[in-house]
């Protein structure tokens, strides 16, 4: 059975269709998707509707991202706060015009029912963005920082690499988990298009949402694949840009 991760969507339906026909998927896969399937390009809304009809075919699990939870507020209180519509927020919003009450309910119970983070029977954690809390993210003493968190991506990508992890300034956090895989802070920062690996922090965010592609990992191999830079398939948006 291969574990593939999948980053940040951000609304771009057409990668992710492009990807996965890449991967040739087996219905033996199993699909852990970092989070923020939502906010960017105009298709986030039928990006839901398709990972909800994906999951009826194959083993996924579903993690939470900010953005997606920002739309579940929009979704089932109305909450469009001018922060979240001028970072995406306005595209789903956009998107959801067409829906029937009656879709809008099935996804408003996806987003409920996405996890705040998943752990292995190989100790590899799978997180949107990160942790603070030295004894792990089931401790976290406000639960919503493990989808807005950037320190420990910031830790990861500042550690000296050559640093072994029996030092004792090797950072604490790191030493819970044999890897932990991330997406929310797009490597693009860092001029990077691929799956970065920074330590044993794995971030798949490879900026599918502002000029990059959208990345699948498979975390034994290390195989990745790519869609076409987003932007490309959506030539007359402007995406988050």
């Amino acid at each position: 059975m291969r574990t593939l991760v999948v980053g940040d969507i951000h609304g771009g339906l057409k990668a992710l269709k492009q990807v996965l026909f890449k991967i040739e998927s087996k219905y033996t896969d199993r699909y852990i998707f970092l989070g923020d399937y939502v906010d960017g390009w105009s298709e986030s809304a039928e990006t839901i509707a398709f990972l909800i009809d994906f999951s009826k075919k194959f083993d996924c699990i579903f993690l939470r991202g900010n953005h997606d939870e920002l739309t579940y507020k929009y979704l089932k209180h109305g909450d469009d706060n001018p922060l979240w519509l001028n970072h995406g927020g306005r595209e789903t919003r956009k998107s959801y015009e067409a829906f029937s009450s009656s879709a809008i309910e099935e996804h408003l119970q996806f987003f409920h029912n996405l996890v705040n983070y998943h752990m292995d029977s190989k100790n590899r954690l799978f997180v949107h963005a990160g942790f603070t809390n030295l004894h792990g993210p089931q401790n976290e003493y406000y639960p919503n920082l493990v989808y807005w968190d950037r320190t420990l991506w910031e830790v990861a990508c500042s550690l000296d690499q050559s640093l072994s992890i029996d030092n004792s300034l090797y950072p604490a956090r790191l030493k819970l988990f044999s890897e932990i895989y991330i997406g929310h802070t797009p490597v693009t920062r860092l001029g990077e298009t691929v799956p970065l690996q920074c330590a044993n922090v794995w971030n798949i965010d490879t900026g599918a949402a502002f000029k990059g592609p959208l990345s699948v990992i498979d975390v034994d191999t290390k195989e990745v694949w790519q869609s076409d830079p987003v932007y490309k398939l959506y030539p007359s948006e402007k995406g988050r840009n």
